[in-house]
């Protein structure tokens, strides 16, 4: 029997996988035949604002990776998706030309950059008299069953949770596809050198061996909730630093769709009724929420979220100083908690949500800098970059965003003798601090001298000056 579309295009963007995606599901219900697609971006390689990359080779990398997993997960079924690299419109437009497909099926993007060339996609299929479905698949509440418009949405996130909480259901997975062998058969010659980054090797201080798929963030969650049965202690351990359990760090798979946060749900559900149902199983559902909140505030306000003055529209002192901001980004502002983070990030594309809120504050409210450049910077570093998570936090943090407290400060050496109190993370990312003892280590250029003697040290020698003057958070 005939489906609705003979020829259809089924275009991947952020959601690289075969399980509960309604794009791919439709798609490949709904027509006779269809080509499967990916494209990377050539805006990533273009310089944003700091004159650097917009994405990193360690982000790219992690991101290969992920492509070439669905690659090999859609051959294994009998099928090839074409993979690309340019201008997403150019591209199509091209493809379209050769294929007149009936129909585009693709999953709708919260970020403003990606909606323009929705709207040139769209415009081009209309023209044709083809179809285009567009679908909202990467949040956990889907956009047409919250409590409000877009429009309406809350400015205080607690709202947008306790409403949802108690009326929005989550929708039911889709299947995973049993094949591809309708799928339009291409020419695969798309190989890693094409993407002109080097490879990236592990760094055996990272938190874990991040690698991009389908199957890899998979694996992370059996790990995570089944094998190492740790999901029961998450809202204990979330705000750790080192290693691998103290939190789930899904987030890399769930930035570039590898897995979805209705999957995630689900299997917390399971794990509910399996195992054992506490706070800690809601709370990473709780921030499953968090991430909704920041895609439907980008929906809600668009292109402001990205300004100076950010959604509030404030007028704002922050400065742009190269300078200082290199400090901060190679790692070299003489705060240990600081310089810790920062190296790991550089190092493995990743940081803890605690390391990256206290970043973030010293950027903002202790330097003085427009806190876009932080937000271009991680954009740029992190494996799990999401636009609306990203700059949603750093506005956050900045005092533009969604928080009712606009002088939000952090105290890093009261953030550091918290979650950080024998220096453990000083000493594994900065080893040339390891003879100073104890929490000592978070603050040597306020150690007195005759405490440098008695630990034989010269901290001039092996550490750099503060950029600050740390005496400000001392209690």
């Amino acid at each position: 029997m005939a489906k609705k579309y003979q020829k259809s295009l089924i275009w991947f963007r952020r959601n690289l996988r075969l399980a509960d995606n309604e794009a791919l599901s439709e798609g490949i219900n709904n027509s006779d035949n269809y080509l499967l697609l990916y494209i990377f971006d050539e805006k990533e390689w273009q310089n944003n604002p700091l004159n650097s990359r917009r994405s990193s080779d360690i982000k790219l990398n992690f991101q290969w990776e992920a492509v070439n997993n669905l690659a090999q997960n859609i051959k294994s079924k009998g099928g090839e998706i074409l993979i690309q690299k340019g201008k997403p419109e150019e591209i199509i437009k091209r493809l379209f030309e050769e294929h007149d497909f009936d129909a585009l099926f693709a999953p709708k993007e919260s970020g403003t950059e990606e909606k323009q060339v929705e709207s040139t996609i769209e415009d081009l299929f209309l023209k044709q008299k083809a179809v285009v479905n567009f679908y909202a698949q990467s949040t956990l509440f889907h956009e047409e069953d919250i409590p409000w418009p877009i429009g309406k949405l809350p400015d205080i996130f607690t709202q947008f949770r306790k409403e949802n909480e108690k009326q929005t259901k989550v929708r039911e997975l889709f299947e995973t596809p049993e094949d591809f062998k309708s799928s339009i058969q291409v020419e695969v010659d798309f190989n890693f050198e094409e993407l002109e980054i080097n490879p990236v090797q592990f760094n055996l201080k990272s938190a874990l061996d991040f690698k991009g798929g389908e199957d890899q963030g998979w694996e992370r969650l059996q790990q995570y909730f089944w094998q190492n049965d740790q999901l029961k202690e998450y809202k204990h351990t979330r705000n750790g630093l080192i290693g691998e359990s103290y939190s789930s760090k899904f987030s890399p798979w769930l930035a570039l769709g590898c897995i979805s946060p209705r999957s995630i749900y689900f299997e917390v559900k399971r794990y509910e009724k399996e195992r054992k149902k506490n706070q800690s199983t809601y709370w990473l559902v709780f921030e499953l929420i968090w991430r909704d909140y920041f895609h439907f505030v980008l929906k809600k306000f668009g292109d402001d979220l990205f300004k100076k003055g950010g959604i509030k529209k404030l007028d704002s002192k922050w400065k742009w100083d190269l300078e200082l901001f290199n400090k901060w980004k190679n790692g070299e502002t003489g705060v240990p908690f600081i310089d810790a983070n920062m190296r790991e990030l550089n190092a493995s594309g990743f940081m803890s949500n605690r390391g990256r809120q206290i970043v973030a504050s010293f950027l903002v409210k202790d330097l003085g800098l427009d806190w876009r450049m932080g937000a271009w910077f991680f954009e740029h570093q992190l494996i799990d970059y999401d636009v609306a998570s990203n700059w949603g936090n750093w506005a956050y943090v900045a005092g533009v965003g969604n928080d009712p407290r606009e002088n939000r400060y952090f105290n890093i050496l009261s953030q550091a003798k918290k979650y950080d109190a024998k220096g453990e993370y000083i000493r594994h990312w900065i080893p040339e601090l390891n003879q100073i003892e104890g929490f000592n280590i978070h603050k040597p250029s306020l150690l007195k001298e005759e405490e440098m003697i008695g630990e034989g040290l010269d901290i001039p020698e092996i550490y750099m000056k503060p950029i600050v003057d740390m005496r400000k958070w001392e209690y």
